[in-house]
């Protein structure tokens, strides 16, 4: 362990260091320090290097029984610890082998129908129309849309180029027919945009720091400027430079919950729900399992299978015995 990290709160801005080092986004650096944070006041505040596996052990049994965690929060935790351990203190846990794991419940994933679908978007306003559109027509994460750059929506080959998805995994999707117009509209925005920010001394966008450095003016380009930019400058968190960010999460996710309300649709919905409804209508439609694997960004196709429920329905063929 490194000297400047004697004390939780050194240890602490080793963390942030290190997660930078390692190009993290800002949404892991604070979720790892919030794990950290909480292993520590768990432990009544011990410096984690006094710590060892069977103090891990002890926390993520905690999450499991008392905190009554799901299985990916417990595993964000235990992320988390594994960080700390391997990266900042340079230490390999020995876990105890027992270690209460969270259940892993496979809930059936709920589906807007194609009806349902067309309501909800009718229910939205631009910009978050075309991005809830891109969410169901492209099968895009939520972050996966607020990140798009201008240069990638391919007209040319009718494609949109997803950078960096989950996994730091890149892969491309189909552009939606329909959706063509909108985006064109939409990069003439930006490029006013990108114009007037310019003008008034801005206009430089967030770029990872291996090609901020290769391409020391492509932050300054139009084809690098997000898709989606907010209506306004704000400071980098990790840098302090004012420039223009892309829209919030929580912009796109209030504009669906509540256009479902007005829509009336009774199911519980969220930005997700339209790449659930995605995958399940093309597999509606015969596309095979593979395909779709590729077109969502799954690394294994068993996470993809779980859209197959609606191609294997026993009983609903079954008439019931009230109809009779």
């Amino acid at each position: 362990m490194e000297r400047n990290a004697n004390t939780i709160g050194d240890l602490l801005e080793q963390v942030r260091r290190i997660c930078r080092l390692r190009h993290l986004s800002l949404r892991t650096e604070q979720t790892y320090i919030k794990y950290i944070r909480s292993f520590i006041a768990f432990h009544h505040r011990r410096h984690p290097a006094h710590l060892g596996g069977a103090e891990v052990t002890q926390y993520l049994t905690h999450l499991a029984v008392e905190g009554n965690v799901a299985a990916s929060t417990q595993n964000v935790a235990f992320s988390a610890l594994l960080f700390l351990y391997r990266n900042v203190l340079e230490t390999e846990l020995q876990l105890d082998p027992g270690t209460v794991r969270a259940k892993r419940p496979r809930p059936i994933p709920e589906v807007f129908s194609r009806d349902e679908v067309k309501v909800l978007l009718s229910q939205i306003t631009p910009p978050h129309e075309l991005m809830a559109l891109l969410l169901y027509g492209c099968g895009l994460r939520l972050m996966e849309c607020l990140r798009l750059r201008v240069k990638d929506i391919d007209f040319e080959y009718a494609q949109i180029n997803v950078r960096d998805g989950k996994g730091q995994k890149d892969r491309r999707v189909m552009m939606p027919k329909s959706a063509e117009a909108a985006l064109r509209t939409q990069i003439d925005i930006v490029r006013k945009v990108h114009q007037d920010d310019l003008a008034q001394g801005y206009g430089e966008v967030f770029l990872p720091d291996a090609l901020a450095r290769k391409y020391r003016s492509a932050n300054r380009e139009f084809a690098w400027q997000w898709l989606f930019p907010s209506k306004s400058i704000s400071t980098d968190p990790g840098s302090g430079v004012r420039r223009r960010h892309h829209l919030s999460e929580d912009s796109l996710q209030r504009a669906v919950k509540s256009a479902i309300a007005r829509s009336g649709i009774t199911k519980r919905g969220s930005c997700h729900t339209l790449r659930h409804s995605f995958a399940t209508h093309l597999l509606e439609n015969g596309y095979d399992i593979r395909t779709v694997q590729e077109l969502l960004g799954h690394k294994d196709v068993s996470t993809t299978m779980i859209y197959t429920h609606v191609l294997n329905k026993p009983g609903m063929a079954v008439r019931s015995p009230l109809d009779d």
